[in-house]
């Protein structure tokens, strides 16, 4: 869908009670959309809702609260904003706050056009002020690796009134009604001690301050993780489905490995649910595991892994270490 110069028009949204779309333990009653514009993500049926984290989120659209989110990669803090907004029928755009990303990407620059057989300049509006205007749920994703003139940029619309002031333009942009910011991150803004996260940015204090909710995703529970690969693989067979509780009981050996420093790798539950697939293609267990995570791991968390794979499964891989 082209943004530029394309407005969403969309009814007042009405109210459901969030406990039933959610299945959370407190009765919140949530605004929703009753159309469903081209921006809106597709429901993904089988996803399961962390219930502290869904409450954050779903406060942010009900009162207009800006909601930081921090955890490690493949918690799912982005697919948790999406699948929210795609249950509320509430457009959804997720900008990735990379070292590509400038604020002229975000705020809009001049360019060249062809009007009839001349060439004119005229301002070609960047993402963050179209946004603004319209009813639309805006994910900043790895919020702490922005660079810095971007981060200045954003920080003007996090204020409490929001506005965003277009010097170029003369112009100053009040947000509507129904926009929303939310964000993502791995440390929260005080820098990569792991090495894990290369180009996070340590954030000041005064950008953290302009947040208005903060909450912490950690990894599901084991059954609750289990139950999501197994949704996402329903017509794999049967040994597959049996492996799966040993596969998650092995991510969670490796997580709690990497958060006591043995190892510099984690498993999220995406490469669990990329190794289920990769079972079901090849037909060996073992062998989807090298190809899923195994290959990618350094020959000193090889070995660790590969005692942790014993532990799980009885056997040993058979690697290139030895």
């Amino acid at each position: 869908m082209l943004l530029e110069n394309n407005n969403l028009n969309l009814n007042s949204p009405k109210q459901v009670d969030a406990s039933k779309v959610f299945g959370i333990s407190k009765k919140i009653m949530v605004p929703y959309f009753s159309q469903k514009s081209d921006l809106v993500p597709e429901v993904d049926d089988g996803y399961v809702f962390d219930d502290a984290t869904t409450t954050s989120i779903l406060m942010g659209f009900k009162y207009n609260k800006k909601v930081l989110i921090q955890g490690l990669h493949g918690t799912g803090k982005s697919s948790h904003i999406e699948q929210i907004s795609a249950r509320l029928n509430w457009p959804c755009v997720r900008i990735n706050l990379d070292g590509h990303i400038s604020r002229f990407d975000l705020l809009g620059k001049d360019g060249i056009v062809l009007e009839g057989d001349k060439q004119v300049t005229t301002f070609k509006e960047g993402l963050l002020p179209w946004a603004i205007k319209n009813p639309v749920a805006l994910v900043f994703d790895e919020y702490d690796a922005g660079r810095p003139d971007v981060m200045f940029v954003i920080q003007r619309v996090l204020e409490a009134e929001g506005k965003l002031t277009l010097l170029d333009q003369n112009t100053i942009i009040t947000p509507n009604r129904y926009f929303r910011i939310f964000g993502t991150c791995n440390t929260l803004g005080l820098g990569d001690t792991s090495g894990l996260y290369y180009g996070t940015q340590n954030l000041n204090q005064g950008q953290l301050d302009r947040w208005n909710i903060f909450c912490a995703l950690n990894f599901l529970k084991p059954e609750i993780e289990e139950k999501i690969i197994k949704n996402k693989i329903k017509k794999s067979t049967k040994k597959v489905h049996d492996s799966i509780s040993k596969m998650v009981l092995l991510a969670n050996l490796v997580r709690d490995a990497f958060k006591s420093s043995e190892i510099s790798v984690i498993m999220s539950p995406r490469t669990c649910i990329m190794w289920a697939e990769n079972f079901e293609i090849f037909g060996d267990i073992d062998h989807a595991f090298k190809l899923s995570f195994l290959n990618k791991c350094d020959l000193n968390d090889q070995k660790i892994i590969n005692e942790f794979y014993q532990r799980c499964f009885g056997r040993e891989l058979i690697t290139n270490f030895e």
